[in-house]
């Protein structure tokens, strides 16, 4: 699909915010389940040529996928989800008959969000919400050490990843601790405010803010509370706020054999998705802001970034190159979101591609294959939105995998649920997709596999994930293996 503009007079917008305002949400969480949860690739629609073909069903929360020396499939269960449900994050071996062999698991400390094979070990992001991130080295036996702990992921966003780069360094995302650098009521929905209310963001370099406030209720105490930006709930005052190690909205690297964590890039919230193009550049999907909070922004598309070591992308007062003091980022009814900083490190680049608003575009890989077909492009899965707790959308968004022509910005459908409307299968029917939240191609390059994270039901009250409907999906090129 190609991006489209809309050009309109102000009578015209002002209506159709009016319409906006009135109607109820209809996110593609917004929908009912009963289990169990069912797959058909007949369910799935992909371009002529290609073939879709179930793997693996009945997984709780996964999230990454890989591949050892043998060619040999894992996948990792998250251990965690939105709507505050914990279970045991797990690396699990996928048998050719689609039996799942358990190699290690973990503790109360998921979601474990990515999985990377080197040097016969197996890499895994652990996000770390009761106790911080970790980045962690697993054997083929399941033997576990830590390479770097203490990371600041016990709220919104959690520590992603990893990748091995062209260096052979570990690279991994450090989400930001809020939606846009302000503690507020949203993240008591969250689950993690009352658990560590001193909780915040941290810049990795010295920051001077522009000495705005923000009021809200007060979950903690009852009242109200003011709370600034990169300060605990209900601490304003500050004028200066240092910058720390470990730290917030960066892409970080470190050695494989652990030690000390190295900034590439950081200003970013949400960097769930890392891969190099067959160049070696590095990309990275970037979940926008919601329309939430004490600072909520409205329309922030999701993003696809090409990193250029020591740069700064714009969060927490830019989306892609545009500022939030923007008028389009203001919330119908609502004041525009404004800056936060009173000095901007940068001027933020362009992205490489601008991804539905909500959709969540997350894990993705670059096609190496021209057997496969469009190499040198990038298959992003989209997770889908989680309408109305992270705003409203008036139909599903998301809930597909795209292709990314990096050196244009062209985005295009390449596997989606068939029927005339778009969404997860427990919203529109069938037993296609749910949640797609990674995709990794094998070694050979000529199938590309999807992690579909399974049914999270949404509402007012927040997330409601359901237990072993993930589902692992292959997509290959003719009678291709």
């Amino acid at each position: 699909m190609r991006k489209s503009f809309l050009v309109a007079s102000l009578g015209v917008v002002s209506l159709l915010a009016g319409c906006y305002s009135m109607r109820p949400s209809e996110g593609g969480g917004q929908a009912s389940f009963q289990p169990p949860r069912s797959a058909s690739a007949a369910d799935v629609a992909v371009p002529d040529g290609y073939r879709v073909e179930v793997v693996a069903t009945g997984l709780t929360f996964p999230t990454g996928v890989t591949f050892d020396g043998n060619g040999r499939i894992y996948v990792v269960e998250s251990g965690y989800s939105y709507g505050e449900v914990f279970t045991t994050p797990r690396l699990l071996r996928i048998e050719p008959d689609g039996r799942k062999t358990v190699i290690a698991s973990g503790g109360n400390n998921g979601p474990w969000t990515g999985v990377s094979f080197l040097g016969g070990d197996f890499i895994v992001a652990e996000g770390g919400e009761m106790e911080g991130g970790r980045i962690l080295r697993i054997s083929a036996n399941g033997e576990m050490r830590t390479l770097v702990e203490h990371l600041p992921s016990m709220g919104d966003h959690h520590t992603n990843g990893p990748v091995i780069g062209p260096d052979g360094a570990i690279y991994f995302g450090q989400g930001a601790i809020t939606n846009s650098a302000v503690v507020g009521e949203d993240n008591a929905q969250f689950g993690w405010l009352k658990r560590h209310p001193s909780l915040h963001d941290i810049p990795c370099r010295d920051i001077k803010l522009a000495g705005r406030t923000f009021e809200s209720a007060n979950p903690l105490t009852g009242g109200r509370a003011t709370t600034g930006a990169y300060q605990p709930f209900g601490s304003s005052g500050a004028t200066t706020i240092r910058g720390q190690v470990p730290f917030n909205g960066s892409i970080l690297k470190i050695s494989p054999a652990g030690g000390g964590v190295e900034l590439v890039a950081w200003g970013f919230r949400n960097p769930f998705g890392l891969a190099f193009a067959p160049n070696g550049q590095l990309y990275v999907t970037d979940n926008g802001y919601d329309d939430r909070g004490s600072r909520p922004v409205w329309g922030s598309a999701d993003l696809l970034w090409p990193v250029r070591p020591g740069g700064w992308y714009g969060w927490p007062d830019f989306s892609g190159e545009r500022g939030l003091s923007d008028s389009h980022f203001r919330p119908p009814g609502k004041h525009a979101p404004g800056f936060v900083l009173a000095e901007h490190p940068m001027k933020p680049p362009v992205p490489a591609a601008f991804f539905g608003v909500h959709s969540s575009s997350d894990g993705f890989d670059f096609s190496r294959s021209a057997a496969f077909g469009h190499a040198g492009e990038a298959f992003v899965a989209q997770f889908g939105d989680q309408a109305p707790t992270v705003g409203k959308v008036l139909g599903p968004v998301g809930f597909r995998v795209v292709r990314v022509d990096v050196t244009t910005g062209r985005i295009e459908d390449f596997m989606v649920n068939r029927g005339r409307q778009n969404g997860p299968a427990s919203r529109i029917g069938g037993n296609g997709l749910e949640r797609p939240v990674a995709a990794r191609f094998d070694p050979s390059g000529n199938a590309l596999y999807v992690v579909d994270f399974g049914v999270l039901l949404q509402d007012e009250k927040g997330a409601h994930p359901q237990k072993e409907t993930g589902v692992l999906w292959r997509v290959t090129r003719g009678g291709a293996r």
